[in-house]
């Protein structure tokens, strides 16, 4: 394995607060990996640490062999950045947004002309390079923050929840993008999304409270750190009678309701018995387990409670 990305114990202090705490990772060359957590974990501080933004308070980081304590300067040259909000010049057109980007990393016109051209016909925007930002959807402009984190051909991609507010059409292109890039470079994202990671990523880590909780590839999660067995019942009659019950058996983990359908985490396989022997058959419409998802590995790593 080739490394692309390599963080040695790394720790962010704030104060009293300790953003990242020991935090070790490599990732290989030419793969998409995916950084999880939820809001407070610490993703964006390594990702800040990553793209030299702000240096850590112990530990060392390296980027394709550069180190973000000293070669700060060669590590932007050779990265590109899709931030969480879309920070385009709404003053400028679409191409005059990537030429500006293409100046600023020292591109001749010769080069960045060309390269301006095909990306604008990559993302599909090759018809409104002459129009402001401010005139396109929030897909559109998703799209020309990613052609511009591309015009100098980088070798790292850091995607900082890169589909965040769009629609699901859009999130769909940018994913099929964003897999077309995997054979050029190394592609480092930050997610809320988890059926976006499951389609995504080659490999994933799960962090919280700035310590990387489990790493593997979505099936090896699923497999290793979801115990939990998962019903769905549906109900003929008397599901909000059924809720109440069922929601008070200790043997049911959690309980959520759509409809006439009841989504039962269980403890163990004795706790599906428990379960039905508290429903008349005549109520029951049918029930079947379904395997645990990307989302049920993240909730039992990281807990149910709304973090601020």
């Amino acid at each position: 394995m080739t490394t692309s990305i390599s963080l040695h114990n790394i720790s962010k202090q704030y104060g009293p607060i300790r953003a990242v705490d020991g935090f070790s990772l490599e990732v290989a060359r030419g793969t998409i990996f995916g950084l999880l957590g939820p809001n407070g974990a610490g993703k964006t501080t390594l990702i800040n640490i990553l793209t030299t933004l702000i240096r850590p308070t112990s530990g060392e980081a390296f980027v394709e062999g550069h180190s973000t304590l000293t070669q700060a300067k060669s590590i932007r040259s050779i990265i590109g950045v899709v931030p969480q909000l879309n920070n385009l010049d709404r003053y400028l057109t679409a191409r005059e947004n990537l030429v500006l980007h293409a100046r600023m990393h020292g591109m001749a016109p010769s080069a960045y002309n060309r390269r301006i051209d095909e990306l604008l016909e990559l993302t599909g925007l090759s018809g409104r390079r002459n129009d402001f930002p401010d005139t396109f959807s929030g897909g559109m402009q998703r799209r020309l923050v990613v052609a511009r984190a591309l015009l100098h051909n980088p070798l790292v991609l850091f995607l900082d929840e890169p589909t965040t507010g769009l629609d699901p059409q859009s999130r769909r292109a940018v994913w099929e993008y964003i897999k077309g890039l995997k054979e050029k470079m190394t592609i480092f994202l930050t997610t809320h999304y988890m059926d976006e990671a499951d389609s995504l990523c080659d490999r994933i880590v799960i962090m919280d409270h700035g310590k990387a909780l489990v790493d593997g590839t979505v099936d090896s999660l699923k497999a290793q750190n979801s115990r939990a067995l998962i019903y769905h019942v549906r109900f003929s009659s008397g599901v909000d009678r059924y809720e109440e019950i069922l929601r008070s058996l200790p043997s049911v983990l959690s309980l959520e309701r759509s409809g006439e359908r009841l989504r039962l985490t269980l403890r163990d396989e004795k706790s599906l018995q428990a379960v039905l022997d508290r429903i008349e058959s005549g109520d029951l419409r049918d029930i079947c387990r379904s395997e645990p998802s990307l989302e049920d590995v993240f909730l039992e790593l990281t807990g149910r409670g709304v973090r601020e």
